[in-house]
């Protein structure tokens, strides 16, 4: 062969070995900041960093492959009934025996995540740029690091499902990820179904209170664009339609007081506010929250956590379709809000778990509550 000819051929080798987007057992993807990441195929050994991140690879039917976690699966007295409200960590208890490689909300010390013995082979890191920027986290600890947004179910639900994609095609669990995504899309377009017809007239006016956000709160903290409401066409007195995304608020008492909603939703996360500043107490001892109707005529509902480390996803739709039931009864008559609840969680998390979390909630998931009790 010409010497000429042999450079071609080189050359041309060459050019195709570039074009191949990693060695063999390795993937390259583009995370939500935009960096091109190699990260093992199929790896067997990870850590979910960020709020909600661990939730989704538990989704994905990848928790055995995790070695260690944040300092929010710690059940210490603090995080105790927090970590007990989360459905994939009731579903998961080995979570709160592995080693800690950080603290909370993306945190992470290189450090800790450098001394674990096995080392992960990948980092998922919900909300990047919280904690160490990737890229000094894999200079720091030789691991790749993928950024990921949370997303959620309302204006970011696209988001939430390509992360569930990206995440499915690193852990070869794509057609999970697909099915997970599948299972989301028909539970609310079954509640779209059953309720987009309701006249405006016959939709009773509600709000949500006790909302947690980075910790628990008392009622006057809400979600404008509380999913279970918006998926079920409700009349939420704290709407803010010019408002689109996720966002909890607190609220002037006076505005509630004005606006007298019929029905009264509690958010059971208020719970850990503690005994003077949750919901429950203010709804039993505020002269002027006691004297709301809806209070006095015994329509107030525990539903349970929106947020618990991030969006509780299928919480949000088992209390959707509770919401759904206490609003439109006859338009959910078949429908058992608690055994909903566990088709839902049994599918996501892999065990039915909503009795264990209600009985942490003194049995008021679900369900009508007494203000106090």
């Amino acid at each position: 062969m010409s010497r000429s000819r042999s450079f071609i051929v080189t050359a041309a080798l060459l050019a195709a070995l570039s074009s191949l987007p990693a060695l063999a057992g390795e993937i390259t993807v583009t995370d939500t900041l935009g960096r091109s990441v190699v990260v093992p195929e199929s790896p067997e050994r990870i850590i979910a960093s960020g709020s909600g991140c661990l939730r989704l690879v538990v989704y994905l039917q990848a928790q055995d492959r995790v070695v260690a976690v944040d300092s929010a699966e710690r059940r210490t007295p603090e995080l105790g009934v927090l970590v007990s409200s989360r459905p994939y960590s009731i579903a998961n208890p080995q979570f709160g025996d592995l080693p800690i490689f950080g603290e909370f909300r993306g945190m992470d010390s290189p450090e800790l995540i450098a001394g674990l013995s096995p080392q992960p082979q990948v980092i998922l890191k919900v909300s990047p740029l919280a904690g160490p920027h990737p890229d000094v986290l894999t200079e720091k600890t030789g691991i790749p690091v993928v950024g990921l947004e949370l997303g959620n179910l309302t204006d970011r639900k696209e988001e939430f499902y390509s992360t569930l994609r990206l995440m499915g095609r690193i852990l070869d669990r794509g057609e999970r990820a697909e099915e997970v995504v599948a299972f989301f899309e028909r539970h609310l377009a079954e509640l779209t179904r059953r309720t987009e017809d309701i006249p405006e007239d016959e939709r009773p006016t509600c709000y949500i209170g006790g909302v947690a956000s980075r910790g628990a709160h008392g009622f006057t903290s809400t979600e404008p664009n509380y999913p279970p409401f918006v998926y079920t066409g409700a009349k939420n007195v704290a709407a803010t339609p010019d408002r689109k995304g996720s966002q909890v608020v607190q609220i002037a008492k006076e505005k509630l007081l004005e606006w007298d909603p019929e029905v009264l939703f509690v958010d059971l996360s208020t719970l850990t506010a503690g005994e003077g500043a949750n919901s429950l107490h203010q709804l039993r001892d505020d002269p002027a929250m006691a004297a709301l109707t809806a209070v006095r005529e015994g329509r107030v509902f525990g539903v349970l956590p929106y947020n618990s480390y991030s969006l509780n996803f299928g919480s949000v739709v088992a209390d959707a379709y509770f919401v759904g039931k206490t609003l439109y009864p006859e338009r959910f008559e078949d429908v058992d809000p608690a055994a909903m609840a566990d088709e839902i969680y049994t599918f996501l998390v892999g065990k039915p778990v909503f009795q264990t979390i209600n009985d942490y909630f003194s049995g008021r998931a679900l369900a009508r509550i007494e203000p106090g009790e």
